[in-house]
C-alpha cells in the first residue's frame, strides 16, 4: 500500500513526504517490519521521511537512540532521492519540544508543529518555543532575522482568530515570559538584565515587563510607569505615594500583576492627569427567573458626561451583561469607538472563602479593540460591584487608548 500510494503520486508529478503515523511506538514493537516501511516508502520517491510521536509517548532519550539507529540503518539505501528527515510530535507527556529537539540534534532538519502548539488532546509541538530555541540557542537557520522578531506577534495573533486566550506563561512569547516582580529582580535587571533573562525579549518580538504587587519596591513602580510613557522622579513625594496605594489596595484583594490597565489609571489619579470622560451616578440591577427556568437581568445606570445626565436600561443574559450593555448605551453616542471594545475575559476570584457567600470577590476582566488587550480589576464582598469596577475601567482605559493613538496620528500628520 506504502508503494502503491507514493508511485501513484510520484506519476502525478506529485513531491512526497512521508508522515509515518505511530513511527516509534511501532518500531518499538516491531522494529524490522517498522524499519521495512520506511524503506519501502523511500525506493517508491518519497523525499522525506517523517518520524511522527502520534500517541505523544515517546521521551527524549527514545528519540534519541530511536532515530540514531534509523538514520544509520538507512545509509547506503539506493533511492530516487537523497533521504532527508523529519519530526513529528505531540505533548501528551509534555516534552513535544524537547523532542523535536532531539532529533533535530540527530540530524533530522524538517520539524513539524504549530503555532502555539495548538493541536488534538495536549497539543503538538510548539513553534513558538521551537523556533527560538533552534536559531537562536543551537545556531540553526529557520526564518529570517526579522522574521523571528515577529514571533510574539504571530504567536498573539494566531490566539485571537483562536478565539482563546494567550497562554500568559508560554515561553519566549508569554506576557510574564519576561516579568519581573520582586524589588531586587528589577534594579538588577536594569543593571544588567542577563541577571534574570536568558536572551533578550526584543529578539522574538516580546518585551521586558515590570510587575508591580505587594512585593514591589520603588523600582519596580518607576520602571512600571516608563512602560506608560510617564517619567517618575525617585525624589518626587508622589512615586512613593503610588507605592503606599499599591500596597493598601492590594492588602484589600486588588491584584495589579494582571491588571495593568487599572494601575495605569492608578498612577495617573496620583499624579492628577487621570482623564474624566465620564462621572458615574449609580447602577440599579434586577434579576428575574421566569416560569421557563431562564433568569432575565435589567440594568440601569446614571453616568454625567460634559455635564448631561444619561439614564439608560438594557437587559442580558446577566447582571454584569446587563451592565455591561447599559453602559455601552449611555456611552455610545458621546465615544462611538467604544463600538469596538469586547470583553475577551472573566474571571473571579474568592479571596476569603471561609466568609461563604458573604466573601470578598476579586473580578478580573479583560478587554480588547481588536489591536490591543487590557486587563482592569475591581474588589467588593459584592460580586457584582466588583464586576462593575473591572467594567467601567476597562471602558474607561480603552477610551484612553484611543485618546493616545489619535494624538499620535494628530502629531505623525503634522
Amino acid at each position: 500500500m506504502i508503494e502503491d500510494t507514493i508511485k501513484f503520486f510520484r506519476s502525478q508529478g506529485r513531491r512526497v513526504i512521508y508522515d509515518a503515523e505511530h513511527w516509534f511506538d511501532g518500531y518499538k514493537a516491531n522494529p524490522n517490519y517498522a524499519l521495512e516501511t520506511l524503506k519501502t516508502a523511500a525506493k517508491a520517491g518519497a523525499e522525506w521521511l517523517v518520524f511522527c510521536d502520534t500517541n505523544g509517548g515517546t521521551l527524549p532519550h527514545e528519540i534519541t537512540q530511536i532515530v540514531q539507529e534509523v538514520i544509520q540503518a538507512l545509509k547506503g539505501l539506493e533511492t530516487p532521492f537523497p533521504l532527508q528527515f523529519g519530526i513529528h510530535t505531540h505533548n501528551d507527556s509534555g516534552t513535544a519540544v524537547g523532542n523535536a529537539i532531539a532529533a533535530v540534534l540527530e540530524g533530522v532538519n524538517m520539524v513539524q508543529g504549530t503555532i502555539n502548539g495548538y493541536g488534538e488532546r495536549c497539543g503538538n509541538a510548539n513553534l513558538c518555543t521551537l523556533i527560538p530555541n533552534l536559531q537562536l540557542k543551537l545556531g540553526y537557520n529557520c526564518i529570517g532575522d526579522e522574521a523571528i522578531k515577529k514571533l510574539t506577534e504571530v504567536s498573539r495573533f494566531v490566539s485571537e482568530v483562536a478565539n482563546l486566550a494567550p497562554d500568559d506563561h508560554a515561553p519566549f512569547v508569554g506576557l510574564s515570559a519576561f516579568s519581573h516582580k520582586g524589588g531586587i529582580h528589577v534594579s538588577a535587571v536594569q543593571k544588567n538584565p542577563l541577571t534574570y533573562e536568558h536572551l533578550p525579549p526584543e529578539a522574538i518580538g516580546n518585551q521586558r515587563r515590570i510587575v508591580v504587587s505587594d512585593q514591589a519596591g520603588l523600582s519596580n513602580v518607576l520602571a512600571k510607569a516608563r512602560t506608560f510613557g510617564i517619567d517618575l522622579d525617585r525624589n518626587n513625594p508622589t512615586s512613593r505615594k503610588i507605592l503606599q496605594q499599591l500596597k493598601d489596595l492590594e492588602n484589600q484583594g486588588y491584584q495589579f500583576e494582571a491588571a495593568e490597565a487599572s494601575f495605569d489609571l492608578l498612577m495617573r489619579e496620583a499624579l492628577g492627569t487621570r482623564k474624566t470622560f465620564f462621572t458615574l451616578k449609580g447602577f440599579q440591577v434586577h434579576c428575574d427567573k421566569s416560569s421557563d427556568e431562564i433568569c432575565h437581568a435589567l440594568a440601569t445606570v446614571k453616568v454625567t458626561i460634559n455635564g448631561q445626565d444619561i439614564l439608560e436600561a438594557a437587559e442580558g443574559n446577566g447582571p454584569v451583561s446587563a451592565l455591561d450593555a447599559a453602559l455601552r448605551k449611555a456611552l455610545m453616542n458621546f465615544y462611538p469607538m467604544i463600538a469596538e471594545f469586547q470583553l475577551r475575559d472573566y474571571k473571579v476570584r474568592i479571596l476569603d472563602g471561609g466568609s461563604g457567600t458573604s466573601a470578598k470577590t476579586r473580578v478580573l476582566v479583560e478587554s480588547s479593540n481588536g489591536q490591543q488587550r487590557w486587563t482592569t480589576v475591581g474588589v467588593s464582598t459584592n460580586i457584582i460591584d466588583a464586576s462593575y469596577q473591572a467594567v467601567v475601567e476597562g471602558l474607561e482605559y480603552g477610551l484612553l487608548l484611543q485618546q493616545q493613538e489619535q494624538s499620535v496620528s494628530v502629531v505623525t500628520v503634522s
